[in-house]
């Protein structure tokens, strides 16, 4: 299996660029279609001017039909032209903006080298509103075409009735866009600002929840919301600052509008008074100055439409862009589960060897947290082999080598606060649906009480996080899915601390059962996983400085007895 997107754009302007070179096909359609909307839209009041000019002064009824066809025709293209053309543009928008999400989201779940300054909640915000926001670029420039079609056509028009009339349209139109095109700049400096802003509202509740429980257990629940309100405070402060450019944008986009259509149906009136157009090219006029206030709206959106899409682009660029920890290697692990740890030197590890065989259960105690973690993150993938010393070796080949989605095939690691989804418990056990020891991982994980206390068992639902279980029960069904998932090579990381100690006993004894000839390595304190394991290893000050098995440890090392014991 190969990373989904090896290549990753750099700027907003190259997502930008991206997503409309293959959205052409969709774009020229929905160009074509909104054009014959505006132009329809347009050709109205045109149709108007020249039943009043003809039509009337003939007093035909032919003609009357005539031009009643020509009307239903006008109106029949507008209608089905919008209404197949928003069709095409809004696929394609919603398409792209799913490619994007799913891009992010890819990136994301990649390990990166590089410190991009964003939390798992603003990679949320990014991934859903800033791809939804880069999307609508697809939309934006059909749009931008098909007004400035009806812009010209309605200057065509009353140019040919008066030169005047349509230089002025001209003119206006410029004038207006030079004005907002300074303002929509203004737009997209407060927007960018007020995304991150937000997303970072989003991350400290995020943290907030995920430790809300400990939170709550010293007193620190008061003092977290008021961090979190002083953070919403501040995107909320800014939020109101883009409202109010946009309410004067918006604002002055209307009265510039107002304006040129005043001055368009002003002057057409004074040269009707001057018998300079016919009274049918007066109706035109006015109802073209009428007619064109949309498109002339519309047309001045797209420039705050563009700088908001831009904004968004730069802001998915950040993850986009951000390298991976490492050049992927391409092998994949051979059969067997051999792990073997080579002199690795990180953090609080100093020189760490080990080697565990294919098959064999294995239990570290770590008298350190901090070594603990540091191992798991370096098994995990989530430090760059380059970033450590020495080798780390599974199944005989050096993790440098392999892809890293091989790597995670083969071995999985599963942390001590590993997240919990929003779905079911069966869809949290087994995402894909396609595991096959999902009963047997619920037994052995002693998940089966709390399969047995809902009437819907395994399709009971779980909040976002588990926020309807208790810690105990989070623990046990992170476990579960972790023994389904029924890999070569299985690291856990404290796997127990949440639960009693009858059913630590329970599952440390089912594990071990489960687990039979798979390769099991368990990052541990608790004495009844301990004494399941086939070895024992101590770590202690970055090193292993014995092993054996529970037992003989507990017998013959007294630091070890004091560690452990309970």
């Amino acid at each position: 299996m190969t990373t989904p997107y090896p290549q990753r754009p750099r700027q907003g302007a190259d997502i930008l660029r991206t997503a409309l070179r293959r959205n052409v096909g969709a774009m020229t359609r929905g160009t074509v279609l909104m054009g014959l909307y505006q132009a329809g839209e347009t050709a109205f009041p045109i149709a108007l001017g020249l039943i009043v000019e003809h039509s009337l002064q003939e007093r035909s009824l032919g003609s009357l039909g005539l031009s009643i066809g020509a009307l239903a025709v006008i109106i029949t293209t507008v209608s089905l032209s919008w209404r197949f053309g928003m069709r095409v543009l809004q696929e394609a928008n919603t398409t792209e903006a799913h490619r994007w999400r799913v891009r992010v989201a890819a990136c994301g779940l990649q390990p990166v080298a590089g410190d991009v300054a964003l939390k798992s909640g603003e990679v949320l915000t990014i991934a859903t509103e800033d791809a939804d926001q880069t999307a609508d670029i697809i939309e934006v420039v059909p749009l931008l075409i098909s007004s400035l079609v009806a812009v010209l056509v309605a200057a065509v028009a009353l140019g040919l009735a008066d030169i005047r009339l349509g230089l002025l349209v001209i003119v206006g139109t410029v004038a207006i866009l030079s004005v907002l095109s300074v303002m929509s700049k203004r737009i997209g400096t407060g927007t960018r600002e007020q995304q991150a802003r937000v997303a970072r509202a989003g991350a400290k509740v995020a943290d907030l929840i995920t430790g809300l429980r400990p939170l709550h257990g010293f007193g620190g629940n008061h003092a977290a919301f008021t961090s979190y309100r002083a953070v919403s405070t501040d995107a909320k402060h800014q939020a109101v600052t883009v409202a109010k450019v946009n309410g004067a944008y918006a604002g002055t986009a209307l009265a510039l509008n107002a304006a040129l259509a005043a001055a368009v149906t002003l002057t057409a009136g004074s040269l009707a008074f001057d018998y300079r157009i016919t009274i049918g090219e007066l109706v035109m006029a006015v109802g073209l100055a009428q007619f064109v206030m949309e498109p002339l709206k519309l047309f001045s959106e797209m420039p705050k439409y563009v700088m908001t899409a831009r904004a968004s682009a730069e802001r998915m660029a950040l993850v986009l862009s951000a390298p991976q920890m490492s050049a992927p290697g391409r092998g994949r692990p051979s059969g067997g589960g051999d792990l073997e740890i080579d002199c690795v030197r990180h953090g609080s590890l100093r020189e760490l060897k080990f080697h565990v065989t294919a098959g064999e259960f294995v239990a570290i105690a770590a008298y350190q947290p901090r070594a603990a973690a540091d191992l798991a993150s370096i098994l995990a993938v989530n430090v760059p082999p380059h970033a450590y010393g020495g080798a780390v070796r599974v199944g005989g080949q050096e993790i440098a080598d392999l892809a890293i989605e091989a790597v995670r095939e083969h071995m999985l690691v599963n942390p001590y606060d590993a997240e919990i989804f929003a779905g079911t418990l069966r869809t949290n056990i087994d995402p894909s649906g396609t595991g096959r020891a999902v009963p047997e991982a619920v037994e052995a994980s002693m998940l089966t009480d709390v399969v047995a206390l809902h009437r819907e068992g395994l399709d009971h639902s779980v909040r976002d996080r588990g926020a309807n279980l208790s810690g105990g029960q989070r623990q046990r069904l992170s476990l579960a899915r972790a023994l389904a998932a029924d890999t070569d090579v299985l690291v856990l990381h404290d796997p127990t601390t949440a639960v009693d100690a009858v059913t630590e006993q329970l599952i440390a004894r089912n594990l071990a059962k489960m687990r039979r000839g798979r390769t099991t390595v368990v990052i541990t304190s608790s004495p009844a996983v301990l004494d399941a394991a086939d070895r024992v290893l101590v770590l202690d000050d970055g090193v292993i400085t014995t092993e054996g098995t529970h037992r003989t440890l507990l017998a013959t090392d007294e630091a070890y007895c004091r560690a452990v014991a309970r």
